[in-house]
This record gives structure tokens, C-alpha cells and sequence, in this order.
């Protein structure tokens, strides 16, 4: 090999010293830089100058050393492991931040309570049947029932505009789920440019591509991988997100018609992000991405008590067939629950929320003006049986809903009137009014006045005069006695004496029965927090049973989150063992390309005395 050769074998290692100097330079300055990944140059022999062959090897010449590449040190098993985990604990964590934010309303650990109005009302009761004729004693019932209505109709209402609210957060991330798709879009087509010469990586803009995967992954669940160009496609929930040429756009739209909330949706696919129909569980991947969290904790809808189905009694019945239907349809309904309503933290707290206000409600109000069932002659209907054997009855075209066509050929349909017998008296003078509740429902009145036609024992049609119950209707909001639409009965808020607590119409003597039926009720079972609880509350362990189970719920997404932390901060820190700059590390290095940069300039100087002292000699 000839000296010229020699000097360019020289300059080759001052170059590769140069650059290797250069980045270690660069990982030393990035040392508390997020997301920075190591960079390490990958050195490689240059050429070789063949010049004979032995019996041993082929006889030749190193002609100096080349930079490969300046390769990003990382694992990407590392890195999908990561996303995968850290998605899944912001997918908890969102639904414990509603837990929080639900627990906040009750006012349990800032000592404004619900459980002290619940207390006074309840206190209340028990001095009412001491002194029922008392007007004072009347009165404080009155406003701690007024104050505990309030209190309730607030919280609901905070709960309905929390859950409404949560359109703003999905909104927002899926704006930035576009901002991300569309900046992971832009460095592609960068990358895939700056390295198109096949001389150097985009190692920075690679940086920032995949701290924007790491972001994306904390949103939604993705999966992706890198072509030949340096392209990263990207698939969210399935469906493609980022694609080689561009992106795929989400937007958000109503989960229907006449509903308030909002879902994502593929705009150009022109379907749904998620489909929320599967559980949420780490076996399907679908407990993955704090949007899909903030979906499972908001719900679909608002929901009251009718949403809690209730199991019939099989001791209620006489019809066995239609104690059977019944069942049928109340485990249809429970599933329903357990699909739509149980795995929402909103929703399930609205329910059963719910569920307490109205039982409570509704059982004062039938002591106070007591209900029975009498049977309405339905005229002129028309009997005619559906394929499964089952008697349809028609008035007019229209469908009389739980008509009985009795054995002698008459149709009659059961109604609520108000129990006139059992019904107390109130004070109130010279009315001695019957029939009054303490709560009201605010487009609803409790009875219609009507006059009707019944059969008497002889089978002979007469018509009566009956104060009819106007029954609630699951299809009818303001036809229930639910959170938002109950409020107290402004006859007995302008006038005490109209609670009905007399045993007859002169209203000489207390009905102390009534009274204490009142009382009663706080110790009777009223119901089970939802069909998957086989305890049955009173009103007295209800609410204790409810913040309960709330609290539960709380810890236990808490300890799934906090676990899920754990795991991806684990994972992370393996990751930046890896990925990390290591400044004792990159010293080393620095020392060690130095000591190489002046071997190799020490070694041109000596290649440079040697022709210098032939071109003198000569």
C-alpha cells in the first residue's frame, strides 16, 4: 500500500472520530431531554486491497474504517409493552376520576353530608308520630323534607351536568388524537425524505414520532409497525389511523337522535370508534385508553330508578304462566343492567341514587293516601289471540294494556283509585281534606277525578265516582316520581293541617296508626342496590350501603390504576436502561473517540514525516 494510501487510511479514522465525538456530543447535551433516545455510531472496515494469497488466507490490506450508521439504541418490545400498559391505566384512571368527582357531590368527606338531611327527615318522622297534631311538629317536617328534596334534586343535577360535561374531555381528545395522527403524518413524510439518500437517520425526528406514540397510546389503544421507508402506520381500535399517505380522520357524533351525548366516530368510515357492546377486560383489549374510560364512565344516557329492574316474588302470583313472563322479562332487563347501566360509574350512582329518593317518596306517600286495586269494565272490546296463544284485547283499534277476559266473557282492566276506607283525614277545617301526599309530582297530579263503570257482585254494569291513580310511566318522564320532577305538595307546604293524620272527616282524633306506619317504614325491607345484590336494604342502610359500594368501586379502579402505574413506570424505566443517556456512559465514550481521533492524527503526522523525509532524500 503506498504512503498517499496511507495518509487517506488516516484521515478515515479522524473522520469516524469526528463523527462518533460529534454524537456523543449530542447524547450528553440531550441528557435531560424527554423522550430522547441514545444515538451510537456503528463503525465498520472500509475496503480492503487484495495483494496475494498463501496457503493460509487471502493476503490483503485494511484501506481504513467508514460510520455504518448512527443507529437509536431501544427496544420495541419495550416500547409496545409500554403503550399497551400505560393506555390501560389511564383507561382506570379516568373511571376513578369520576368516582372522585361523584364521591365530591355527597358532600361525605367535606362535612356537608347528604346522610345529615337524610337524618333530619328521618328525625323528623320519629317526632311526628310523637306529637303527630302538632303544627310545629308538622312544619319541621315539612322543610327537612323540602330541604332533603333540594338537597337530592341538587346532586342529581350535578351528576347529569358531570356526565353531560364529559362531552367536553371526549371532544378534546379526539381533537388531539387528530392533532397526533396528523403530526406522526408530517414526520413521516419527513423521515421517509431525510433518509431517502440512504447516508443518515432522522434519529431526532424519530424522537419525536415516537413520543407521539407513546402520548397516542395513553388515548386509545393502537397498534403499528415501520415499512422499508421508514413509514409508521398506525391502527386505532382496529381501524386505520395513520396510513402511508395520510391520515383518517375521527369526529364526534350523537349517540342518537334525541340524545345530548356525544361518541366517536370514523368520519370517513362513517362508523363507530368503539364498540362499547364488549366488556371491558384485559382478555379482549378492551380496558385500553383513557377515551374509551371516559366513555365507560359517562354512559350512554341519563338514568333513573326505572332502570333497576326489579325480580318478581313467586309467593305474588296466582297465574303461574304469568309469574313466569314476568321472570322472563326481568332477567332480560337485568342483563340489560349489567350491559348498559352497571358498568357506568354515572349511571349506576343516578340509578340507584334514584332508586332510594323515590322508594322513599312513594312508600310516605301511599300511607299518607293509601291506593287500592278495583276492576274497570272495558266496553266494547274485541278478544282475539296472537300466534303464541296469548288473548289480545282492542277498543277501537287500540291495545288495552293487561285487559283480563274473565270466564263469563267480560273484559275488565285493574286500576289504582284512592283507598277511601283507609284513606286518614287531615286537619285542615271544614274540608278535612283525604287524599293529599306530601310529595307531588310537578306535571303529574296524583289523581284525576273520574267516573267509571264497574261490575257489581251480580254482574250488573254501575258507574262509580273514584279519584283514579294516575299511574307512573316508565316511557313518561314526568309521569314519575324521579329526581328532578318530585317536589312537596304545595296544598300541605301553604297548609300544615292538610296532612293527613285524622282517622275521620271531623278530625277529632289522631290517627297514631298512620303515624307510626311512618316510623315503621325507615326499619322495613325496601330493596337490593341492583340485581346482582341478593341484600335487601332498609331506607335506613340504603344510602350507607350505596357510598359503600361507591367506595368500593373507587378503590378498587384506584388499586387497578395505581397497579397499572406501577407496571408501566417498570416497563419505562427497562425501556430507559435501554433508550437512556448515561452520562458516565457517554464521558467514557467521549474519552475513548478522543484518544482514537489523536492515535489517528498522530499517525497521519507520522505517514507525513515519512514523505517528507523520502521527497528530501531523493
Amino acid at each position: 500500500m503506498s504512503l498517499s494510501s496511507s495518509l487517506q487510511v488516516g484521515v478515515s479514522g479522524l473522520t469516524a472520530s469526528q463523527n462518533a465525538l460529534n454524537t456523543t456530543a449530542h447524547n450528553l447535551a440531550n441528557v435531560g431531554t424527554k423522550g430522547y433516545t441514545r444515538q451510537q455510531v456503528v463503525m465498520a472496515d472500509f475496503a480492503y486491497q487484495k495483494w496475494g494469497v498463501n496457503h493460509i488466507s487471502t493476503l490483503q490490506t485494511g484501506l481504513g474504517v467508514n460510520i455504518e450508521t448512527v443507529r437509536q439504541v431501544r427496544s420495541i418490545f419495550y416500547d409496545k409493552s409500554y403503550r399497551t400498559e400505560v393506555g390501560r391505566q389511564a383507561f382506570y384512571e379516568a373511571q376513578y376520576e369520576s368516582v372522585q368527582e361523584v364521591e365530591s357531590m355527597f358532600g361525605e368527606l367535606e362535612g356537608v353530608a347528604f346522610q345529615d338531611s337524610l337524618k333530619n327527615f328521618w328525625t323528623s318522622i320519629q317526632e311526628l308520630s310523637k306529637q303527630p297534631d302538632a303544627i310545629e311538629v308538622r312544619a319541621t317536617l315539612v322543610q327537612n323534607a323540602e330541604s332533603l328534596l333540594e338537597r337530592a334534586n341538587t346532586i342529581y343535577k350535578q351528576l347529569n351536568e358531570y356526565q353531560l360535561n364529559l362531552n367536553k374531555q371526549i371532544s378534546d381528545k379526539v381533537s388531539r388524537i387528530n392533532e397526533i395522527a396528523t403530526g406522526i403524518s408530517d414526520l413521516n413524510r419527513r423521515i421517509s425524505l431525510y433518509e431517502s439518500n440512504g447516508v443518515e437517520n432522522a434519529n431526532d425526528l424519530r424522537d419525536e414520532r415516537n413520543n407521539l406514540l407513546d402520548e397516542l397510546g395513553g388515548l386509545i389503544n393502537i397498534s403499528y409497525k415501520e415499512n422499508a421507508n421508514g413509514v409508521v402506520t398506525v391502527s386505532a381500535e382496529d381501524m386505520p389511523l395513520v396510513t402511508e399517505t395520510g391520515t383518517n380522520k375521527m369526529g364526534v357524533a350523537k349517540v342518537s337522535e334525541s340524545s345530548d351525548f356525544l361518541k366517536p366516530v370514523w368520519v370517513a368510515f362513517n362508523t363507530d370508534v368503539f364498540n362499547l357492546d364488549r366488556p371491558s377486560t384485559t382478555e379482549n383489549q378492551s380496558d385500553i385508553g383513557s377515551l374509551r374510560g371516559l366513555l365507560v364512565a359517562r354512559g350512554s344516557e341519563k338514568a333513573n330508578y326505572t332502570d333497576i329492574p326489579v325480580k318478581p316474588v313467586e309467593a305474588d302470583y296466582t297465574d303461574q304462566n304469568k309469574y313466569k313472563a314476568d321472570l322472563a322479562a326481568y332477567e332480560v332487563k337485568a342483563a340489560e343492567y349489567n350491559k348498559n347501566v352497571n358498568v357506568s360509574v354515572i349511571m349506576t350512582t343516578q340509578a340507584q341514587f334514584d332508586q332510594l329518593i323515590h322508594g322513599m317518596v312513594t312508600a310516605i306517600n301511599d300511607i299518607l293516601a293509601p291506593n287500592k286495586e278495583i276492576e274497570q269494565a272495558v266496553i266494547g272490546g274485541m278478544v282475539t289471540v296472537d300466534a303464541d296463544g296469548n288473548q289480545i284485547v282492542t277498543v277501537g283499534g287500540d291495545v288495552v294494556k293487561d285487559a283480563i277476559v274473565k270466564p263469563d266473557g267480560t273484559i275488565v282492566k285493574k286500576i289504582k283509585v284512592l283507598d277511601e276506607e283507609k284513606a286518614p283525614y287531615g286537619m285542615d277545617l271544614p274540608d278535612h281534606t283525604q287524599g293529599e301526599a306530601l310529595f307531588n309530582r310537578k306535571s303529574t297530579e296524583r289523581y284525576s277525578e273520574e267516573s267509571i263503570q264497574v261490575y257489581d257482585a251480580s254482574g250488573t254494569l254501575q258507574t262509580i265516582t273514584v279519584k283514579k291513580y294516575n299511574e307512573e310511566d316508565p316511557s313518561d318522564i314526568y309521569s314519575l316520581f324521579t329526581l328532578g320532577e318530585i317536589e312537596i305538595n304545595p296544598n300541605i307546604k301553604n297548609n300544615y293541617s292538610k296532612i293527613p293524620l285524622s282517622t275521620s272527616k271531623e278530625g277529632n282524633e289522631v290517627d297514631m296508626k298512620t303515624a307510626q306506619a311512618l316510623t315503621d317504614l325507615w326499619s322495613k325491607p325496601f330493596a337490593s342496590l341492583s340485581p346482582n345484590s341478593l341484600a335487601v336494604s332498609t331506607f335506613k342502610d340504603y344510602y350507607t350501603n350505596f357510598t359503600g359500594e361507591l367506595a368500593t368501586k373507587g378503590d378498587e379502579l384506584n388499586t387497578i390504576s395505581q397497579n397499572q402505574a406501577i407496571m408501566a413506570q417498570n416497563i419505562d424505566d427497562q425501556r430507559q436502561a435501554i433508550m437512556g443517556v448515561s452520562s458516565d456512559e457517554e464521558l467514557t465514550n467521549l474519552i475513548k473517540f478522543q484518544h482514537a481521533y489523536n492515535a489517528s492524527s498522530r499517525y497521519i503526522t507520522v505517514i507525513d514525516q515519512m514523505l517528507e523525509h523520502l521527497l528530501t532524500r531523493l
